[in-house]
């Protein structure tokens, strides 16, 4: 419950920082053989290379959450409207004081 509590106060950025550092720490560990674990050199490898492999990733999951974003987007006619009258308005003002547009 009280890891509940927590992850609901902490925003996006703070989560994916935690999960990075936790990533991090155990990459950081593997990588300078820190830990007793024996691995074969081609999984070496992709341990190595895995950061990279993760931020083409994140990069992927950011574009597609923008395009989301972007066509499930709400039009808002009614504001639309408002600022056209407003640009009206001020149009007119401005042309009282004698400027052109």
């Amino acid at each position: 419950k009280y890891l509940q509590q927590a992850m609901t106060l902490c925003t996006k950025l703070v989560q994916w920082l935690t999960v990075a550092a936790l990533f991090l720490a155990v990459w950081c560990s593997l990588v300078a053989e820190v830990l007793p674990i024996k691995v074969s050199h081609q999984l070496y490898e992709v341990i190595l290379h895995s950061p990279v492999y993760l931020l083409i990733c994140f990069g992927c999951y950011a574009l597609s959450v923008v395009g989301y974003r972007v066509m499930t987007f709400n039009d808002c006619e009614t504001a639309s409207r408002e600022l056209m009258q407003e640009i009206q308005q001020a149009k007119k003002d401005l042309a009282s004081k004698g400027i052109k547009l």
